[in-house]
């Protein structure tokens, strides 16, 4: 495997490691990558919105991209705080269509009835949401099919709801993009 294909998770604080190697191996089992572990700065404070009193999440994006080092296929940032963009009221992530990075918070993936420790739930929801948005970086769009692990969820239950899978026609489009990526590697590789 090329060593440019590795995906770069860069935990926001400090995460119990069960979260971060949950993600580092669902990476492997969709995307097909090696994952790697590695902060690129502590904390989301310069992304902090007081009227809101919550963080939003391009500004992290555009920090994350110019930190990225240039081993880093995708990015995929995992932080705690409450994310927004400026026409909703929260978002469990972002990322960037097509782009290179992304980022997934687990502060409302817990859920009213979860408590505030790492349990499973908590563990398979930010692993789905991590999914879902480093798709989106693979050019993958929202889904229709329900169980998609690429369908747009509004509350932790949808998340549930949802399967740790990509339908037929997601999984084709996710392989066309990781076709492109691995044949523009080989025509670099060889010279052309």
């Amino acid at each position: 495997m090329n060593p440019a294909h590795t995906i770069l998770i860069s935990p926001i604080g400090d995460f119990d490691s069960e979260i971060t190697e949950s993600v580092e191996k669902v990476i492997k089992r969709i995307f097909g990558f090696t994952a790697t572990i590695l902060p690129l700065f502590e904390n989301a404070g310069f992304a902090f919105d007081s009227i809101r009193n919550q963080y939003h999440s391009t500004p992290i994006l555009d920090k994350l991209e110019s930190c990225a080092p240039a081993f880093a296929l995708k990015v995929i940032a995992i932080t705690d705080v409450d994310l927004f963009i400026p026409v909703l009221t929260h978002v469990y992530g972002e990322a960037q269509l097509g782009g290179r990075t992304c980022i997934v918070s687990t502060h409302r993936l817990k859920g009213p009835f979860l408590p505030v420790r790492v349990n499973n739930s908590h563990i398979q929801r930010i692993v789905k949401e991590a999914v879902h948005e480093l798709g989106h970086t693979f050019s993958l769009r929202h889904c229709r099919e329900h169980s998609c692990i690429m369908h747009y969820c509004r509350t932790e239950l949808d998340v549930d709801r949802k399967s740790d899978q990509l339908c037929r026609y997601c999984r084709i489009l996710l392989d066309d993009e990781i076709k492109k990526i691995n044949k523009g590697s080989y025509v670099q590789e060889i010279g052309l």
